[in-house]
């Protein structure tokens, strides 16, 4: 999809509010019908500017109290298997490529400090290729979609 128009953008605003909102009351704000509500939102998942729903959990409530971010700097051919690696890794959410040195940004949770050593020390500097790893814990999450309004 190139070109957005602006009740595509209206609809992306009301799903960024609440991905849960049902088609009929985005017909209903927007002032289309509701098929021609579901085919617009239809074609934004279709083409991929709308690629997934997400709920966005508060660690804290499941009993992961340590929300970090690892700076992993690998050995460049090997980028793929380690990223294969750390995709699989139930504690890890997000993983991304980024550019500089050759590295990834990694977005990890842990139930306490305890926990984040072990899961450093046992699962992430093991693996073969990786050169550095830097960590920063989340002190406090102000925002964590990306916001058209």
């Amino acid at each position: 999809m190139s070109q957005l128009d602006d009740i595509d953008m209206k609809i992306i605003s009301l799903l960024e509010k609440n991905a849960r909102i049902p088609v009929a009351q985005i017909a209903r704000t927007i002032g289309l019908s509701r098929v021609a509500t579901s085919e617009r939102l239809n074609r934004l998942i279709e083409s991929k500017v709308i690629q997934e729903f997400v709920a966005i959990i508060d660690s804290r409530s499941i009993g992961f109290d340590i929300n970090v971010f690892l700076d992993i700097e690998i050995i460049p051919h090997l980028l793929i298997p380690i990223s294969e690696k750390l995709t699989a890794m139930p504690q890890v959410t997000i993983v991304y490529q980024m550019t500089g040195p050759t590295s990834l940004h990694v977005h990890a949770y842990a139930k306490d400090a305890d926990g984040l050593a072990t899961f450093l020390r046992e699962k992430i500097y093991p693996i073969e290729g990786v050169i550095r790893v830097t960590s920063s814990l989340l002190l406090t999450r102000f925002k964590s979609v990306l916001s058209l309004r």
